[in-house]
């Protein structure tokens, strides 16, 4: 009994712990992923960085269409959940175990992100501090400021392709 209740615990802080640096873990719907990648728009071939990537929902239907995909989660068991759901796709993914605010996103042609609110601002300025120059879904949650280009379902789409050049500090 003492054995199961440490390991409660243990998993409780795994899953908690997340809310200070972006969202819980929320399973996302099937329709959900499909109007974040049609969204999207991106062809076979193309990259998708998917920031707190959960279980890898969205990951797994991503490499399903040809996409080449970086999945970057915080909570230590789901990344292990993604990298056993992707065993087949090894080539085309790489799983990072980390917080994303602090890891070196690399270039990517989409990003897919389920924020809390109060982050949302802070995602933008990383973006344009890192001179990102594709489109944003973001599910749940919209950048203060600033107007979407589509939404379906529940998730919004921003271009940063013709969005214009700003510095900021993040």
């Amino acid at each position: 009994m003492e054995i199961a209740l440490t390991a409660l615990s243990i998993l409780a802080v795994l899953f908690g712990f997340v809310v200070f640096f972006g969202a819980p873990y929320l399973p996302t719907t099937k329709n959900q992923v499909n109007s974040a990648l049609a969204l999207l728009d991106l062809r076979p071939g193309q990259r998708l960085l998917e920031l707190g990537a959960g279980d890898g929902t969205v990951t797994v239907a991503a490499l399903r269409k040809g996409l080449k995909v970086t999945a970057i989660e915080l909570n230590p068991v789901l990344c292990v959940v993604i990298f056993l759901r992707t065993i087949r796709y090894r080539r085309d993914v790489t799983i990072r175990c980390g917080n994303f605010w602090h890891i070196n996103w690399g270039e990517f042609d989409g990003v897919y992100v389920f924020l809390l609110d109060k982050y949302m601002k802070k995602l933008d300025n990383k973006l344009m501090h890192n001179r990102f120059r594709g489109n944003l879904a973001s599910f749940a949650f919209r950048i203060p400021g600033l107007r979407h280009v589509n939404a379906k379902d529940g998730v919004y789409l921003y271009d940063y392709a013709t969005r214009p050049k700003k510095s900021y500090d993040i």
